[in-house]
């Protein structure tokens, strides 16, 4: 092949973490190529403009996990990066109250005291803990996970130094720990509070993209995972990127630029070519052959490894729960618990009014029905960003639980596209009446459009469930943990692998460092 068609490393999907791992290769001097399906970077994390002058964050739409270490190696800010922080989180509620949670850590103590006294206590408590269990868990984010069934000395350092780090912990701190990876949202909040709508709005960190409700064992870390995220050190904080989140992925690929890396859109792979059990090169869907040292995929298991090689099945658990509504406003939504605009519509909207709404919205999932009563995480971008809509308009973001993929026999989501979009305005309707007099458009995105346009099998925002039998050293199945795969000189550096889904970073980052340990023994 000539030289131009030869690459170092290939890097399969222009999401934030495939767009991540070119950045590294590239500064680290490799000759590196993205190929992204879509006319636009991002994967997941993409802003476009879906109606004249409306630019939706159309998956995800907030940040916290963003890695630190990626900001600071990439130096994003430099390439356009702006986190603007978001608020606190409001919650109304059907009997014309409401629960405000804001950044304001006296404001926030006397809201929640407003409710329960006993609760308002408890919750200083509760974020000490919290903070405790973050500080035991980040160094895990940042390490590539260890193989327990090995018995090389390296691998055993990494257990035995996770081992002291627990060792390290006081005895409540250790108790919490080990709470906090087997038991239920719900069941570790009721240890601390009293009080409904406290418990079901925190709840709601500990379903986010997985086909779990409240009650169900395992959501408590997932809750945990949300918890420790952060902004320029301010730890349990989001924000929103200031052009939408597509400005998180533009800001990395123009690192990997800078750095070298060639990015190509409109560049869908049909396969990898697989010589005596090693990745060699892909083949483009207009025929052509490209080939490089390494190939790492950031797109999902079950895509990269029965698609694009070969028909056949991988054991990691893909259940699409999740859907989005995006708007475009008019005017600002009127909460009747709170008339008219002000702070708390800058903040996340949460319709998560008590525990038992959470469990009863899963309890239609489980049979096949989107929630009739869904749980929704609601932001309005433009009041702290107005560039995403015209001037006097408003874009407002619905992520809504439960959307499962697979539906009851006799539906399907072509046909019950609409109907599930009607259903969260009508829900939203029920607080803000004046929703539906407001709404110039709309966007509705199912799980099965997930998996359509932006690659996510069964429409599984994180690739994968974040439970505990896909965690760590089991993400994405045992074995694989380490980015590698079963065939020579394929990576994986998606949300697949360790440590997870959310705007990270860290999957696309550690794939890439050991990527280039192993182009060491290629040299």
């Amino acid at each position: 092949m000539p030289s131009s068609s030869k690459y170092d490393a290939i890097v399969i999907g222009g999401g934030h973490n495939g767009l991540t791992t070119a950045a590294y290769l590239a500064r680290a001097g490799k000759k590196v190529l993205v190929l992204e399906r879509r006319h636009v970077l991002g994967g997941a994390a993409v802003t476009e403009e879906v109606f004249p002058g409306f630019k939706f964050s159309v998956c995800s739409y907030v940040v916290s996990l963003l890695r630190p270490e990626i900001i600071r190696d990439l130096d994003l800010p430099r390439h356009g990066l702006e986190i603007l922080p978001l608020d606190g989180t409001f919650t109304p509620m059907p009997s014309g109250d409401y629960l405000w949670r804001v950044n304001d850590h006296g404001k926030t103590h006397r809201e929640i005291a407003r409710h329960s006294k006993l609760d308002a206590e408890a919750y200083d408590e509760f974020g000490k803990a919290m903070q405790a269990m973050c500080r035991f868990v980040k160094p895990i984010l940042s390490m590539v996970p260890p193989d327990p069934a090995t018995l090389r000395p390296k691998e055993l350092m990494k257990l035995l130094f996770i081992g002291r780090r627990f060792q390290g912990m006081t005895s409540e701190d250790k108790y919490n720990q080990v709470q906090l990876m087997t038991m239920s949202a719900i069941d570790f909040l009721d240890q601390w509070f009293e009080t409904d709508v406290l418990k079901a709005t925190m709840s709601a960190s500990g379903i986010i993209g997985t086909f779990l409700g409240v009650r169900s064992p395992g959501t408590a870390y997932v809750l945990l995972h949300h918890y420790m995220g952060e902004i320029d050190g301010a730890f349990r904080s989001w924000g929103f990127a200031r052009g939408g989140t597509g400005a998180i992925s533009n800001a990395i690929a123009d690192a990997a630029r800078e750095a070298g890396a060639e990015i190509r859109t409109q560049a869908p792979i049909a396969k990898i070519i697989v010589k005596n059990s090693k990745a060699t090169g892909v083949v483009l869907a207009d025929g052509d052959e490209i080939y490089a040292d390494i190939i790492s995929s950031s797109v999902d298991p079950r895509l990269t490894f029965t698609k694009f090689i070969e028909a056949g099945t991988l054991p990691v658990e893909f259940r699409g729960s999740s859907g989005k509504v995006n708007l475009a406003l008019d005017a600002l939504p009127s909460f009747k618990c709170m008339p008219g605009p002000g702070a708390h519509l800058r903040g996340a909207i949460s319709i998560s009014p008590n525990v038992e709404y959470m469990e009863r919205a899963y309890d239609d999932a489980k049979y096949g029905n989107f929630s009739r009563r869904p749980y929704i995480d609601m932001v309005i971008p433009t009041l702290t960003d107005p560039s995403v809509a015209p001037p006097g308009k408003h874009i407002m973001s619905c992520f809504v639980q439960y959307a499962p993929y697979k539906l009851r026999p006799g539906l399907n989501w072509d046909d019950q596209k609409e109907a599930f979009g009607d259903k969260v305005i009508n829900t939203i309707a029920e607080y803000a009446p004046n929703i539906k007099d407001i709404i110039l458009h709309r966007q509705v995105v199912t799980p099965l459009d997930l998996e359509r346009e932006f690659g996510l099998s069964e429409g599984n925002i994180f690739q994968g469930e974040l439970s505990l039998e896909q965690l760590f050293f089991l993400r994405p199945v045992p074995g694989w943990a380490q980015f590698r795969t079963p065939i020579k000189n394929l990576y994986m550096c998606g949300s697949a692998t360790h440590p997870g889904g959310g705007i990270m970073g860290g999957p696309g980052r550690l794939a890439a460092l050991e990527i280039l340990k192993d182009f060491k023994g290629l040299a």
